[in-house]
């Protein structure tokens, strides 16, 4: 960060990596930015869960955000705070179908976050050979701050 932002210097105070998760885990809405084939930027917002250090959202192969995943799986995910903020910086694609078992922890998941709005995905919705829509996203690095610019943090990933 810039010196003139008044970033703490030392590790006092920082956010430990299991307060951003829980963030992650209890978001409702998050934002997703992917890019274009001809460099133009596309921002859109998902509903989706953070599970297993990644972020799994429901999207349409021909959706613009997952059809510029295919020719650049670079993404951005953001929180929708700004003041309580989580970017992560990191690499999506379309998942592979499910297990039945990790499509039940998916569904249960996205039900309890998403039933309220109507929204209750069949354990089975992510497997067999005609399944599709379901996109993982892992984060390679993130920067999160719950009071700018005392706790400032980043992290990254192997």
């Amino acid at each position: 960060m810039p010196a003139g932002y008044g970033v703490p210097e030392t590790t006092d105070g920082v956010l430990t990596w299991e307060l951003v998760e829980r963030s992650l885990s209890e978001a409702i809405h998050y934002w997703v930015a992917t890019t274009r084939p001809d460099g133009r930027p596309h921002v859109v917002p998902r509903w989706g869960v953070w599970t297993r250090d990644a972020f799994w959202y429901d999207g349409s192969p021909d959706t613009v955000h997952v059809r510029n995943l295919v020719s650049d799986p670079r993404m951005v995910l953001h929180l929708e705070s700004g003041e309580h903020a989580v970017v992560l910086e990191g690499v999506a694609k379309p998942s592979a179908p499910l297990d039945a078992d990790f499509g039940r922890h998916l569904s249960e998941f996205f039900g309890v976050k998403y039933g309220p709005l109507g929204y209750t995905p069949q354990p089975d919705a992510w497997s067999g050979p005609e399944a599709g829509g379901l996109v993982v996203f892992r984060p390679q690095k993130a920067l999160a701050w719950f009071e700018f610019p005392n706790d400032v943090t980043r992290f990254r990933f192997p």
